[in-house]
This record gives C-alpha cells, sequence and structure tokens, in this order.
C-alpha cells in the first residue's frame, strides 16, 4: 500500500521506497526540462499502390486538429490537467503478477498496448503515464506485431498499421517512445523488459482466447520484479466489474450495466506530453518491414470508405451525429437507408474508443431521443452482453457454448433435409439461389462491411443450407473474419451464435432444421424494406 493525498489506497503497482521519496519530495514538474523526442519513421502513401518505404522526420504536429478534436481535448483538460492529478478509478485495473511493488531501480514504464491501438481516451495509456508521471520515469508503448492472426488477411493488417503509424506520430509528440516489435509477444516482450529495465507493465483488455493466452505466457515469462497490471479499456463498465458470471440475455445485464454508468462514464483527462524523456529514443520504425513480415492473404484487398486511424475515426463519428443520428432510431434495420453509425471497424482496433462516442451522442439526447436510447442499447448493453458472453463461456466459438436448450434442439434436426446444399466456395463467391443473401455476401466481401440487420439474415440462411449446425458456424465465423473489417470479435462471434445457436435468445415455435432456433426468410425482409433495390446496389459483376 502506499499513503497518497493523506489517506491509504490499495492499488497495483505501490512505489518502492526510493521511488516513494522522490514522490514525497514533490519536485515541480515544471522544473524538469521537456525534450523533444527526435525520431525517424518510415511512411508510405495511403493509395493501394506499390508502398515505398521513405525516412522522414517525425513531424512536431502531424495534422491541424478539427474543432471538434479541440472540443475533446478542452473537455480533457477540464477533467484534470493529466491524470496524475484525476481521480482514476481503480475498479478499471486489476493485478495480473504475484508482485505488486514497483522496483527502485526501474528506469521505466511500459505500456503494451494490444486491443486498444490509440492515444487518447484509453484508460490503459492513462494507467501508465500516471505510474511514470508519479515516479518520474520515462513512459514506453509497445505493440507486437504478430505475422498471422485467425483468419485476418491484408485488408485488416493495413487497417491496423496506418493507424499505428498514426499512433506513433503522436508519441512522438507527447515525448514518449512507441516500439513496433515483430513477432508473439511471449518471443519479444520480456526480452524488451529487461532490456530497458521497465519497472512496470501494463496491457490492455480483451476477452478472446488468443490474446488472454498472450497476457498468461507474458505473465509466465516476466521477471518476478516487474508488476503486470491489466486495464480494461475497451468497455465503459469494465468486462469484470460488469458482471461475475456468464448473462444469459440483454435482459439480465441491461440493470448491471445502467446502474454502473453514473461511475465510469466520465469524462477523460488528457494523455500530457511526457516530462521525462527516455534515456535512448526509440529505433526508426521500418513500416515496409512489417508488412513484409506478414504471413496473411493479400487477394482480400483494402477498401476505400473507411480511412484508418483515429482521426478518420472521430470524422466519421462527426458525420454520423450531423447527418445520420436523427434516423438511427427509426431506419437501423434499412439497408437501403443511410443510419447507421459504421463506426465498429474503429471500435473494433481500439482507434476510437466506445466511451468518447457515448459521451458525444448523449449530448444530444434531448433532440433525438430514440434513436440516442437505441444506440446506447446496441452500443454499450448489447456490445458489453457479447464482451460478457466471449469472457466467461470458453467455447464461444462453438456450437458447445450453446445453451443446453438450442444444443438440444439443433441435435434433434441435425439430419432434416436441406432445400439446398452450398458449399463454403459457393457461399464465399456469392452464388446461392437467393440474390438477396448474395447481395449481403458481396457487399462484405467489396466493402468490409455488411449491414447489421442483414448479418442475422445471413447466418441464418448459412444453417438452414449447410450440413450440420457445426458446419454452418464454422462457414459463418470464417467468412465473418475474413472479410469484415470488424471481423475476429466478441460481437462477431455472438452474432454467428445468436442467429445459428440461439445465444441471448428464447425458443420459438419448432420448425425444421431450425428446431426452436429463431427463423428468418425472404418474405420477411421484403415487408421490412425494399430488397429489390438492395439486390441491385450489390448485383454481381461479370468479373465474379
Amino acid at each position: 500500500m502506499r499513503k497518497e493525498a493523506g489517506k491509504l489506497s490499495r492499488v497495483p503497482f505501490p512505489l518502492g521506497s526510493a521511488a516513494r521519496s522522490r514522490f514525497l519530495s514533490q519536485r515541480p514538474l515544471a522544473a524538469t526540462v521537456l525534450r523533444a523526442l527526435a525520431r525517424a519513421v518510415l511512411r508510405m502513401p495511403r493509395g493501394q499502390g506499390k508502398r515505398k518505404a521513405e525516412v522522414t522526420e517525425v513531424p512536431r504536429v502531424s495534422r491541424r486538429r478539427t474543432e471538434e478534436e479541440e472540443a475533446m481535448q478542452e473537455a480533457r483538460r477540464r477533467a484534470a490537467p493529466s491524470v496524475r492529478e484525476f481521480k482514476y478509478n481503480k475498479k478499471r485495473v486489476r493485478l495480473v503478477s504475484q508482485g505488486s511493488d514497483l522496483k527502485d531501480d526501474a528506469r521505466c514504464i511500459l505500456y503494451w498496448m494490444c486491443r486498444d491501438q490509440r492515444v487518447q481516451d484509453n484508460w490503459a495509456f492513462l494507467y501508465a503515464q500516471r505510474l511514470a508521471l508519479k515516479q518520474e520515469l520515462p513512459l514506453h508503448i509497445c505493440f507486437c506485431l504478430v505475422p498471422k492472426f485467425l483468419e485476418a488477411t491484408i485488408r485488416h493488417y493495413d487497417f491496423m498499421l496506418r493507424g499505428l503509424q498514426e499512433v506513433a506520430e503522436e508519441c512522438a509528440e507527447l515525448n514518449i517512445s512507441f516500439h513496433l516489435l515483430l513477432g508473439y509477444p511471449k518471443d519479444v516482450l520480456p526480452v524488451f523488459v529487461v532490456e530497458r529495465g521497465v519497472g512496470g507493465l501494463v496491457t490492455d483488455f480483451s476477452p478472446l482466447r488468443l490474446p488472454r493466452q498472450w497476457v498468461e505466457d507474458v505473465r509466465e515469462q516476466l521477471p518476478e520484479d516487474v508488476p503486470f497490471a491489466q486495464v480494461d479499456a475497451h468497455n465503459i463498465v469494465p468486462c469484470w466489474v460488469a458482471s461475475p458470471k456468464q448473462e444469459y440475455s440483454a435482459r439480465t445485464i441491461r440493470g448491471k450495466i445502467h446502474a454502473q454508468l453514473p461511475e465510469f462514464l466520465t469524462e477523460f483527462p488528457p494523455v500530457v506530453r511526457h516530462p521525462y524523456p527516455p534515456s535512448c529514443p526509440a529505433e526508426p520504425i521500418a513500416w515496409e518491414a512489417c508488412y513484409s513480415s506478414l504471413q496473411v492473404d493479400h487477394t482480400v484487398k483494402e477498401v476505400d470508405w473507411a480511412t484508418p486511424g483515429t482521426a478518420a475515426g472521430l470524422a466519421v463519428l462527426k458525420s454520423f451525429i450531423t447527418e445520420r443520428l436523427k434516423s438511427f432510431g427509426s431506419h437501423r434495420n434499412d439497408p437501403n437507408k443511410a443510419a447507421l453509425s459504421n463506426l465498429s471497424p474503429w471500435f473494433h482496433f481500439g482507434q476510437v474508443s466506445t466511451q468518447r462516442v457515448i459521451l458525444e451522442v448523449q449530448k444530444h439526447r434531448r433532440k433525438y431521443k430514440e434513436s440516442v436510447d437505441a444506440f446506447v442499447e446496441e452500443a454499450v448493453v448489447r456490445r458489453e452482453l457479447a464482451e460478457n458472453f466471449c469472457y466467461y463461456n470458453e467455447n464461444y466459438d462453438s456450437v458447445q457454448g450453446a445453451y443446453d436448450w438450442a444444443q438440444t434442439t439443433l441435435k434433434l434436426h441435425a439430419k432434416d433435409k436441406r432445400p439446398y446444399i452450398y458449399s463454403l466456395q459457393e457461399l464465399e463467391q456469392g452464388t446461392t439461389h437467393d440474390p438477396l443473401w448474395n447481395a449481403a455476401q458481396l457487399q462484405m466481401v467489396r466493402e468490409g462491411k455488411m449491414h447489421g440487420f442483414l448479418r442475422m439474415y445471413w447466418a441464418k440462411k448459412i444453417l438452414e443450407w449447410t450440413r450440420s449446425p457445426e458446419e454452418a458456424l464454422k462457414f459463418a465465423i470464417y467468412l465473418n473474419d475474413r472479410y469484415e473489417l470488424d471481423g475476429r470479435d466478441p460481437n462477431g462471434y455472438v452474432g454467428c451464435l445468436w442467429s445459428i445457436c440461439g445465444i441471448h435468445d428464447q425458443g420459438w415455435a419448432e420448425r425444421a432444421i431450425f428446431g426452436k432456433i429463431r427463423y428468418m426468410n425472404y418474405a420477411g425482409c421484403k415487408r421490412k424494406f425494399d430488397v429489390d433495390q438492395f439486390e441491385r446496389r450489390y448485383a454481381p459483376t461479370h468479373s465474379q
């Protein structure tokens, strides 16, 4: 424990004795010499042609902030001058390691950025800077670039890497060293910790199997005297705080989330220019080498409608609020209407904080109450329900993860005669008998994003047209993870399991193939929106 503001608090990483002495001396931050971090990075043009590596100095200010971004930054400053003066909610943090004391001879604090790939509005980044400021130590940021991740293709890696370039530039402006390490975390991160004299490690949170294994692998290989903390920077209410168990449905978690929102849905303090420069600057990042290290499919091309990075994501947020929010409540289930936020790619890669979006959207509740309430339901309650499911159910991507009633009904109807049987290739190419399904599949292939209402119809038809529920779920997850920009995500897994296995749903009237799983059909879609218009928009091309 440590003494702070005249009272004891129990938090990860209490200060060691020497560090405590430095802190209690209360040396003014203004007395510390501020140095710019001179660093070269390799930058690439953002076109889709061949990338050419070009070494350039990171500019002091890479671009001019928009009026909306300046307003957000002013709101952060009103919350606190920096995270050091901010009343940080320790419930966002949990200790991963056994030990919690920061060693006296620490040379820096390290934030291992993984899921939440942004600087501002990032509770994990803020917690790491808080520790570094209180110990008067440099702050380093690491990202471990793995050569492959599930079904991710160059479409996903390009979106992520271009966003990380923006992170690297912003870190340079803030006197924080950003390191991009090539390889799996267990192979590169512990070595970095030892070489740099890291005194404390902070990382963000994902409920998914592989990222959780990465955290465990790193924990096992860290020196025993380096404490390791994890911060849920992705959810508004931290996943382990929202509920201690798997919730049955939105109905059972909604009250728990809303009861805790006043405590957690707060303004962020700013990540500030760090007053303690690193003893040695980060190595220039060879972005071209990053691309060369990947072992992913390059045939699924990048999309042109979504520009990666926090700045672009906040621009999409602005357009949503000014142009589409008013229609969200009434038209979000119509694929022909421009009513959705379109923010899911930036949410998935952590380039934009869901909490920031909710803070901004809620400012318009008086004017668009129906839309704002519906958006909060989807972006907070339903999204955190998906996080809850993946965190507490190890079979989140398997039929075995379904409720007993659903497994029973699917098994009873597994041998039912299917009207059509399609191979994975036929589904992937969008060559079924159903023009609406084909159009939805082609929208996903071309744009990396299928309309949310059609994702349900799309997955349910895969159950109807494949040999078994297990094959249907396997195909749906493969296609979703391969083409959707927001694939490989709790929302995606839960969406597939809701459609095919009845997760977070109830039993319905029994029918062939589906059993008691909710049914959707073409005629029902025609009653909801102009199906012909959507089919014309995404008609197959001759090349397909």
